[in-house]
């Protein structure tokens, strides 16, 4: 492609300037705009300056203790607004030099502060127990006491002072790797162009899946082969990045005294690693349904191969499925009636507002993500586009994020009120669940509702079964790292291709490609996350069963898990809710409503009217 030719693809995706204010997210409950930002970074690094004045008086008295957290907590306030912010800010366009001098000035600022405040945890750690049990009584330390004991029960992990110190100096670049991962797969790697019916359209991240959901075979195999492509081209960088993080993760570990990289990640939820085994496991025993649905697609596509490119072709033709944003948010505000009318207003009011920051530009991260703080509103980062109705699945999904945010901050205090992601897949993938009982119950013919059923099978099997191949392809490379093996491309690839093999069956002819899937997941940049979502799907599916069948009492059960916020360990308030996670049922119980949806496609007539 020439220049000329890649700059007229280009034009297709609007310039963040040319995007109307109301389609974007509206930041002042942040900052009213950079400026202020910058003002509010100033103040953020001239408090921090007063940390070391605490230095040695935290186990005076409570009083003392009290103190030092009054002073921390508004500072962590105020570094989360601007975190927020700037993250925010720099997710509107990857390429803004602006923003990322932002986001890079505030990651600065919060690793000098929190070299600065390294000694913090072994001081209070250093508290005798018979003082620190009395310190906990006291008046002003209540809303500090679930954020204290965490810290005490990290005590064999915490390190001397001036070992602590060097591990925060170290802060600043952990998170490089990343970012360069989402730099040159967001900005820098150009996946061309592809001739369709409609003209010559732009292949990008963004619309990379629509090209997949295409009913057109030849357009989804040049844009595989386009996309797989572009990614071969730079795989030896691509596996130097990821090989990268996984041997961060596993040096971290080690120098924190955990027995693994997976057990660290587990630690601070208080999850056992046979909860993870437990859902390799009990998936791996139950991937029947699985292929049996991919040998079902191959047979409702009439194909003689069915090839890697096919897996999310339509299963059913010509039905109506685009929605502009305003009749999205009609459809899932109609879905989540269950849940009663304040929950319902109150995020239709915000999607319909400024909280979504909704239409793809260029440089815009790619994908969608809820970004909620404790004093701002809970923001939400789509590429929604009206001819996918999975963007309308994940609008619902990011508005359960967002909701949980919401209740969380308003029920608790600042040093405990975040959840941990293994509780926010619940809420988010509960809302989908919802959303599909709506649409199915409301289909107008006997084709919606294949088309229903086929598209929420997709959705089961993207968050359940794909996101437990990744937690699996996760678990055997940080164990051959640990393990003192190299983590080569070749052996990457190798790995991958096996788990492709394992969980899409005899039925598939993979490409030589196929594999370098594993090198483009961003959630791998982050460790031990991905499992999170086939756990919250179990446990979502659970929970909407019994909230749809229950009454007011399992409603109620059900917000006061939102309302936990950090208050309870992950397990601990899903119980509250009414599911054991600890058992591998939910887990089993969720692959066999997937397999009842495959039945129910088996048995619909190949044309529906």
């Amino acid at each position: 492609m020439t220049d000329t030719q890649a700059l007229k693809l280009d034009a297709l995706v609007p310039s963040r300037s040319e995007v109307k204010a109301e389609d974007t997210w509206d930041l002042s409950s942040l900052f009213r705009d950079d400026e202020e930002w910058r003002a509010g970074l100033a103040l953020y690094e001239k408090t921090a300056e007063r940390i070391s004045s605490f230095r040695g008086t935290l186990g005076k008295s409570a009083e003392a203790l009290a103190d030092y957290l009054d002073f921390t907590k508004d500072l962590r306030i105020l570094g989360e607004r601007l975190g927020v912010y700037s993250g925010l800010r720099q997710s509107e366009d990857e390429g803004s030099g602006e923003a990322r001098t932002m986001t890079g000035k505030f990651t600065m600022a919060a690793a000098k502060t929190e070299a600065a405040s390294s000694w913090e945890n072994p001081e209070i750690l250093a508290i005798p127990g018979g003082d620190m049990q009395r310190f906990l009584e006291h008046p002003r330390i209540a809303e500090y006491r679930v954020y204290l004991e965490r810290i005490l029960r990290f005590k064999p992990h915490i390190l001397a002072e001036g070992e602590e110190r060097i591990t925060a100096l170290h802060a600043e670049g952990e998170g490089t790797l990343h970012d360069v991962f989402s730099v040159l797969t967001n900005v820098d790697m150009n996946f061309g162009s592809l001739d369709t019916p409609a003209g010559k359209r732009p292949l990008t991240q963004s619309t990379w899946s629509t090209f997949m959901e295409s009913p057109d075979r030849d357009l989804r195999r040049r844009a595989y082969n386009l996309f797989y492509g572009t990614f071969d081209a730079h795989k030896n960088t691509l596996a130097g990045l990821y090989a990268g993080s996984v041997k961060q993760d596993v040096v971290h570990a080690r120098i924190r005294n955990f027995p693994s990289a997976r057990a660290a990640s587990l630690f601070p939820d208080n999850v056992n690693e046979a909860v993870y085994d437990n859902l390799i496991a009990s998936v791996s025993e139950n991937l029947s349904p699985l292929h049996r649905y991919y040998s079902l697609r191959k047979k409702i596509l009439g194909l003689d191969e069915f090839r890697h490119y096919d897996v999310y072709a339509p299963l059913v033709k010509d039905t109506a499925k685009h929605a502009t944003w305003e009749e999205a948010v009609d459809l899932v505000s109609g879905a989540l009636q269950p849940l009663g009318g304040e929950y319902v207003e109150t995020l239709r009011s915000g999607l319909l507002g400024r909280w979504a920051d909704r239409y793809e530009n260029r440089g815009k991260r790619s994908g969608a993500f809820s970004s909620g703080s404790y004093t701002g509103l809970p923001y939400i980062l789509m590429n929604y586009r009206d001819d996918s109705i999975r963007d309308v699945f994940t609008m619902a999904h990011e508005g359960g994020h967002s909701m949980h945010s919401l209740y969380s901050a308003k029920s608790n205090p600042f040093m405990h009120y975040d959840y941990t992601i293994f509780e926010a897949e619940v809420a988010s993938t509960f809302n989908e669940e919802l959303l599909f009982r709506h649409l199915v119950k409301n289909a107008e013919s006997a084709r919606m509702k294949k088309w229903l059923l086929s598209r929420r099978a997709d959705e089961i099997l993207a968050t359940l079964y794909r996101q437990t191949m990744f937690a699996e392809y996760e678990k055997i490379t940080h164990e051959l790292e640990e393990g003192g093996t190299p983590l080569t491309v070749d052996v990457l690839r190798g790995e991958y291709r096996k788990l492709l093999c394992k969980y899409f069956g005899s039925e598939i002819r993979l490409e030589e490609t196929s594999d370098l899937e594993g090198l483009r997941i961003p959630h791998f940049y982050r460790a031990f996350y991905v499992y999170k979502y086939a756990t919250g799907i179990s446990a979502a599916l659970a929970l909407a069963e019994r909230v749809v069948q229950g009454g007011k009492k399992e409603r109620g059960d059900y917000f006061s898990f939102l309302a936990s916020g950090g208050s309870r360990f992950p397990m601990e308030s899903l119980k509250i809710a009414g599911v054991d996670m600890s058992s591998p049922e939910p887990v089993e119980a969720a692959c066999k409503t997937f397999g009842r949806l495959v039945g129910e496609l088996e048995t619909l007539p190949e044309e529906c009217p």
